[in-house]
């Protein structure tokens, strides 16, 4: 027989029918499953007679034959993912002389043009006339979804055999050979996944599951033997077929030119009907170790434990001498797991031995193991271990998996995947995000070491990278799926050239000094590390410094400094000292930073701290309390300052950037932070070893963020200076940084200019981060700015809890109010009937609340429309009191009390949980967590003992089980402080996706975690869409309503990456439901399309949207971008009426107008820029009429983006023309509210985005004769927190209501300004801030009279509240009383002149104590 003429490899199949193991194969194969088991095989075995019966079924699909004299093969082959192998593709068809007539075609040859019509996919005509003329088709590693279409669309014209291999599941069931063939039949599941007689034989498979994939490898290998064998009993042209496939398969899976020739004569076989005797294969082992230096990077070792023996040994070290390559030092260099993908070694690209080279050179010791990809997670579970896994192990803390290979395995200190793709699956699990994340990080908690990916781009070339960076699927490839394991400092590493994979050698020196970092964190004993904690000051002069959102910086600081003390790290005298205190190191930072203490330079920097804690002593109120106390209460910190030349700025810097900064400042205008001498100012304080400072601010005076808005500008001197400085050598004049911490939500550093993904080295959180170790303090509810610290500024993410929750009650008069609804209520239900002087007390008390314009008084006045506006009232307080606020500020690394663990439940479960049940629920985990304390189980054994599934507290069905269980969780946000020690020791961080409880639920805890974003692939998600489409409707019905029955034309809908992700997508849900549109999934879940609705089905007219992007959600979600920029324009170009067309109507109208691209909907800051500038205006008060805000923000927010933008989502252009139209045309705005913690007046950017484009849309309209004033433009919010289902009502509210909502539960409310109170400095700015965030709302919306009459009370006049905030911290005191006093300036609040007067005093004063502090400060300067 023929086949028996092919390579045999040694193998045995035992207790395993071969029939039943080959066809499971082909069933399994032709729906994409991928599984290896082993099943006894009878007679009766209900699986033998399904197998049995797939291989009798005598349904035949024809394929043509050639007789031999015809002429050449035309075979067409697409190198999906693989385009680099082209030359490799062509040289082996050379092979068969003119046998074969090849053409190859990369994914980017497939379309040649994008266009509107849906129809229309936009296929190469020269693709399409090849496939016309095709006899065999090959497909490899096809993924995307118009390149499956295009192939798709042209696979039946094929004549002859199809073979598809490790493609979309689309197009894997196009697989043809004779008669064997893998399309589904009828009854089966269309969308995912194997029949179900497939099913049920998956089902009895054994194996980890995570194994199986790697065992699907190893089984094909001897599949096509074993049916040769078979052939001789069982004569099947189905089988033959199979074997056919399962042949070609092998040659190409091995690769190289000799085995592809192979596969291309078995194609040629077929379709001549002729078996010749093949080649033999060409075997490379699925795993191997290769080095340059073994037989010139040809040969290859079968273990690591080999592989490092022999690059340890004497020999090699001679054979490098010899040769001239430079070898990393055996003793003191790192050693490194570099996992490498097994196909760009079978293909001898370049840049494989090219990497190991350079990491030798530049002290890594590499020790590079190949895979196919599917077997990564096997390699770092049984090939490789780490010091730390070795001592768990031998304490007992973890067990060996049995798969584990002592004599092979060896010792590293790091991993690095050049694969990318999830740890388990590689790329044939890619496409089901998080699936096995539980097994990686398992495996990776164990090992216990950094965890880096860094690859070469395979999807793009490194011009585009260079000019827009990572996009599209490249980037889930690279960063999206990888991170879920916990994958940190992702470095490109270069990408294609032409067809060719070329490395950057910057970007490998870029990667070695990164890991060479971590390790030396390591391997420097805690005693001798040296690191740094950056704080914040931004906005300056507002009592920012030391400040985080939800973070109480000065008590978490404290916390840090005693966790690194018991770690054994240097922290001088402060633990020594009763006296010291977190608030006293944030009040000194923030004397370094005044203007006159910079001015005077580092050799006075002391002098001034020394003065100000006099001052404090002698009782100025205008310093800080706690620097009155022995030393200052700074624990023994001492300031330590320098002053840096710009000369010395740009040696450090590299003169190709210093240029660039030299054509921005100078010596003249050297920017922020300079001393009167024109140098650099770089300041903070030390502690033993431990360096605080707060980050410099990015622009100037009057406008502290200008870089975020300047896309050409650079950081400044001082800017600059601070982080080379933390960097450079002590020896050298430097701090010699080991590790560096932010410390809380968030700096500027991951925002500075560059690529939005995928840094080079003209990005500026590359060049200033440089190779420093970065972890940072986040918020675990805010996974989407947190991602630009991972992935622009290199940050190993440490998530906190959120504060705990409260509910608003009622107060003051809000309290007396409802008592006399309730007595109103009482006496008529009791049958006295109206009270009229009770009803027109209600009714003035509600009026100074400004209750009736959340519930209007009836205008008829009649005894029942009265009673029932009290009813109404009634129900309106009930929701003001049940609303929930976050209550003071977390401290990273403690745990909750009782009283906060009560708080979380109640929020979360509300009415589904009694009081008794909530303290129930925490006596028992009192009581549990005794039991471990008294087995004398410490908190990291506890964690250990919880991933390892031993925790008594696992989730159980029942509601007191569950809040038990969020009980547990939320008590181990002690393992905050654990993960940023073990984090500084160079260990892996655990990984967990960003959220919030409320929405999320128990998913998001314990923090202490590298938290993750979503999946893009996969947005909207069925939730979100369900969600979505609600209320999109109910945006609509209200318009409806407020309009005469009219729709809206065009509505802007914001889309805030925060948001999108924590919804999953309902920002997004909401666009597609206005404009008429639904989400289309391929086989394996993702979304890949946005389809029109037929307009029949709508049953109403498309509404236009304007979609708002935020520069995150911009660069996070380019898909997402580039679906809902399609959909647009097949909306313009839709054959429907205008009038039931309000996107084509617009755009009609645009092109009448000359106007290009008239159907771009996407607009977004400029490309590399984030944010509108609106709250850097309102924040400096450099603006005169509120129409010049919506100005500000339509001139940041003019670039339009989507594939028809420079074909790249990131590539934006200015439209303004389009801009305006759709503004002009706006008729109601929507924005979602995602979370307890950031409410509308929590955050400028609400009222900076969002506000300020009602404003710009308002700006365009016509003036309504009935107010004389332009025409209005509604806001409407959705509320997105909380755990409503996906059935329940969507809220859809007005922006003055839910303002006042806010305002009465947080801001106005005794309860929150008492929390707030209670936090000291950090508590003080917030006040400060949400006072400068009514001013922005006052500006583009309305802020009812009495939030300011009230705020005044609560906050300025109450003498005690006003004595402790201008104590705790007197520059967001000043803000606060000046915000009132603009507000009543601009016509915002009208009050008393008396009220004015008391302010204007107040003010007086505490400015008078500021500057005069400043004065004095000056004076003991000079």
């Amino acid at each position: 027989d023929p086949c028996t003429r092919s390579t045999i490899m040694n193998t045995t199949m035992p207790r395993f029918g071969w029939i039943n193991a080959i066809v499971a194969v082909a069933a399994i194969l032709g729906h994409g499953w991928l599984v290896c088991g082993f099943v006894p095989v009878t007679n009766q075995n209900p699986i033998r007679q399904a197998l049995m019966a797939t291989i009798d079924d005598t349904s035949v699909v024809s394929t043509r034959t050639r007789s031999c004299g015809e002429d050449r093969l035309k075979v067409v082959l697409v190198a999906g993912f693989e385009s680099f192998n082209r030359d490799l593709y062509n040289m082996a068809a050379s092979e068969l002389g003119d046998a074969v007539d090849l053409t190859v075609f990369a994914d980017s040859d497939l379309r040649s043009t994008i266009t509107s019509d849906p129809e229309d996919l936009g296929t190469n005509p020269e693709f399409e006339r090849a496939m016309q003329d095709a006899d065999a088709f090959v497909g490899s590693l096809v993924f995307d979804y118009d390149d499956v279409a295009v192939v798709k669309s042209l696979l039946p014209s094929v004549k002859g055999p199809r073979l598809l291999f490790e493609c979309a599941t689309e197009l894997m069931e196009f697989n043809q050979v004779g008669s064997f063939n893998m399309m589904k039949k009828d009854g089966d599941d269309a969308s995912t996944g194997p029949p179900q007689a497939v099913k049920a034989i998956l089902s009895k498979f054994s194996g980890n599951e995570e194994d199986k994939l790697a065992g699907y490898i190893k089984l094909l290998k001897t599949a096509p033997d074993m049916l040769a064998a078979v052939d001789k009993v069982v004569k099947n042209d189905k089988l033959r077929g199979l074997k056919s496939w399962l042949e070609a398969y092998r040659f190409w899976n091995q690769g190289g030119k000799s085995n592809v020739s192979a596969m291309l004569q078995v194609i040629l076989d077929v379709i001549n009907n002729d078996e010749r005797e093949l080649p033999q294969l060409i075997v490379t082992p699925d795993v191997g170790l290769l080095h340059p230096l073994l037989g010139k990077g040809s040969q290859y070792l079968e273990s690591p434990a080999e592989y490092l023996a022999w690059r340890l040994s004497k020999s090699t070290q001679t054979l490098a001498k010899s040769a001239g390559f430079q070898l990393a030092d055996n003793k003191k260099a790192p050693r490194v797991a570099i996992l490498l993908y097994r196909k760009h070694v079978l293909t001898e690209q370049p840049y494989i031995l090219q990497l190991i080279t350079m990491m030798e050179a530049q002290g890594v010791l590499p020790v590079p193991v190949f895979i196919n990809g599917v077997e990564a997670h096997t390699i770092v579970r049984d090939l490789l271990t780490s010091h730390r896994e070795v001592a768990s192990v031998s304490r007992g803390d973890i067990k060996r998996p049995s798969t584990y290979q002592a004599k092979k395995a060896v010792t590293v200190d790091a991993i690095v995947n050049t694969v990318g793709f999830p740890l388990v699956g590689g790329p044939s699990g890619s496409m089901e995000a998080g699936r096995n994340v539980d097994v990686a990080e398992a495996l990776l908690r164990a090992m216990d070491v950094p965890y880096i990916v860094a690859s070469p781009l395979l999807l793009q070339s490194i011009e585009q990278w260079k000019r827009n960076g990572v996009l599209g699927l490249q980037s889930v490839v690279l960063y999206g799926l990888p991170e879920l394991d916990g994958a940190i400092d992702t470095v490109v590493l270069g990408g294609l050239v032409g067809d060719h994979i070329a490395l950057v050698p910057e970007r490998v020196r870029k990667l070695t000094s990164r890991i060479k970092s971590w390790v030396n964190l390591r391997r420097t004993p805690p005693s001798e590390r040296r690191i740094a904690m950056a704080l914040y000051g931004f906005p300056p002069n507002v009592g920012a410094v030391g400040t985080a959102a939800l973070l109480d910086v000065p008590k978490s600081l404290e916390a840090i400094l005693e966790g690194l003390h018991k770690e054994g790290y240097e922290i001088g005298e402060w633990m020594n000292d009763p006296d010291a205190s977190g608030e006293s190191l944030v009040a000194a930072l923030a004397i370094l930073c005044q203007d006159a203490v910079v001015s005077a330079g580092a050799g006075r920097a002391n002098d001034a701290l020394q003065a100000k804690m006099q001052r404090a002593r002698e009782g100025d109120v205008s310093v800080a309390a706690t620097l009155a106390r022995e030393g200052g209460g700074l624990g023994g910190a001492a300031v330590r300052a320098i002053d840096v030349t710009i000369e010395e700025t740009e040696q450090m810097l590299g003169k190709y950037m210093s240029r660039k900064v030299a054509r921005q400042w100078s010596e003249k205008d050297p920017g922020p932070g300079a001393t009167g001498l024109g140098k650099s100012f770089v300041s903070g304080l030390q502690i033993g070893n431990v360096f605080l400072f707060v980050q410099p601010l990015l622009g100037v005076v009057g406008d502290p963020m200008r870089l975020l808005f300047e896309r050409d500008l650079t950081p400044h001197y001082q800017y600059i200076s601070t982080y080379l400085k933390l960097q450079q050598p002590e020896e050298d004049g430097g701090f010699g940084i080991d590790g560096l911490v932010h410390v809380g939500m968030h700096g500027t550093s991951e925002w500075l200019p560059g690529k939005p993904l995928g840094n080079d080295r003209q990005s500026w959180s590359d060049v200033l981060l440089g190779q420093l170790p970065n972890l940072y303090i986040y918020a675990a509810n805010n996974p989407s700015e947190s991602i630009l610290a991972k992935r622009r500024g290199y940050a190993t993410l440490i998530s906190h809890n959120v504060p705990p929750y409260g509910r608003s009650g009622l107060y003051l008069e809000l309290a007396n109010l409802k008592e006399l609804v309730d007595d109103y209520r009482s006496a008529f239900v009791d049958g006295y009937g109206m009270d009229k002087d009770l009803l027109e007390s209600i009714c003035a008390l509600a009026d100074r609340n400004g209750m009736l314009n959340d519930v209007p008084f009836p205008e008829d006045g009649t005894d029942e429309t009265a009673n029932e506006w009290v009813s109404n009232l009634n129900v309106y307080l009930n929701t003001v009191s049940e609303r929930l606020y976050s209550s003071g500020l977390h401290a990273f690394g403690s745990m909750p009390t009782d009283k906060e663990l009560d708080s979380y439940l109640e929020a979360y479960f509300g009415d589904r949980l009694t009081e008794e049940q909530r303290r129930n629920a925490i006596s028992t985990w009192h009581s549990s967590a005794g039991q471990m304390r008294s087995g004398g189980r410490n908190l990291l054994e506890q964690a250990i003992t919880f991933v390892q599934g031993e925790e008594f507290w696992a989730p159980k069905s029942g509601v007191t089980d569950q809040a038990s269980h969020i009980v547990s969780l939320l008590s181990r946000s002690t393992e905050e402080l654990h993960s940023l020690v073990n984090g500084l020791n160079g260990g892996y961080i655990e990984a967990k996706a960003g959220g919030d409880l409320l929405r999320d639920g128990a998913d998001v805890l314990p923090t202490g975690r590298n938290i993750h974003s979503l999946d893009p692939y996969r947005m909207p998600s069925a939730s979100a869409w369900k969600r979505g489409q609600r209320a999109a409707e109910e945006i609509i019905r209200q318009h409806l309503t407020a309009n005469g029955g009219n729709y809206p034309e065009t509505v802007a809908v914001t889309l805030w990456g925060l948001d999108a992700i924590k919804t999953k997508g309902e920002s997004v849900a909401i666009v597609l439901a206005l404009v008429g549109a639904e989400p289309v999934k391929e086989g394996t879940g993702r979304i890949v399309r946005y389809d029109l609705v037929p307009l029949e089905k709508l049953g109403r007219p498309r509404i236009d949207v304007l979609c708002s992007l935020s520069g995150i959600f911009r660069d996070s979600f380019a898909n997402i971008v580039d679906l809902l920029d399609d959909v647009f324009e097949r909306a313009a170009s839709a054959d429907e009426p205008v009038g039931q067309n309000y996107v084509r109507k617009h755009v009609q109208e645009l092109e009448e107008d000359g106007v290009e691209r008239a159907a771009a909907r996407l607009f977004s800051n400029p490309p590399g820029d984030y944010g509108s500038n609106v709250n850097e205006v309102v924040t400096a008060g450099d603006w005169e009429e509120s129409e010049s805000l919506g100005e500000t923000w339509k001139g940041r927010n003019a670039f339009s983006y989507g594939r028809r933008e420079g074909n790249v989502a990131t590539a934006g252009t200015s439209r303004p023309e389009v801009l305006d139209k759709l503004l002009k045309t706006t008729e109601r705005v929507v924005q979602e509210v995602d979370s307890v913690e950031y409410g509308l007046s929590d955050i400028q950017e609400y009222y900076a985005n969002t506000g300020a484009l009602k404003k710009a849309a308002e700006n365009l309209k016509d003036i309504d004769p009935t107010t004389g004033k332009q025409k209005r433009v509604a806001l409407s919010v959705i509320e997105a927190f909380g755990t409503s289902g996906d059935d329940c009502p969507v809220e859809v509210k007005d922006v003055e209501e839910v303002l006042r909502l806010e305002y009465r539960s947080k801001l106005l409310n005794p309860k929150w300004r008492d929390a707030m109170l209670s936090q000291g400095s950090g508590g003080a700015y917030e006040i400060s801030q949400r006072m400068t965030a009514m001013i922005g709302w006052s500006a583009t919306a309305q802020v009812d009279n009495f939030v300011f009459d009230q705020a005044c009370e609560r906050y300025a006049l109450d003498e005690d509240v006003a004595k402790q905030l201008q104590r705790s911290n007197p520059e967001a005191f000043k803000n606060v009383v000046r915000r009132l006093l603009e507000a009543a300036g601009r016509g915002m609040w009208e009050t008393d002149n008396d009220t004015l007067e008391k302010l204007k005093e107040l003010y007086d004063n505490v400015d008078d104590v500021v500057e005069q502090g400043t004065a004095r400060t000056m004076t003991t300067l000079t």
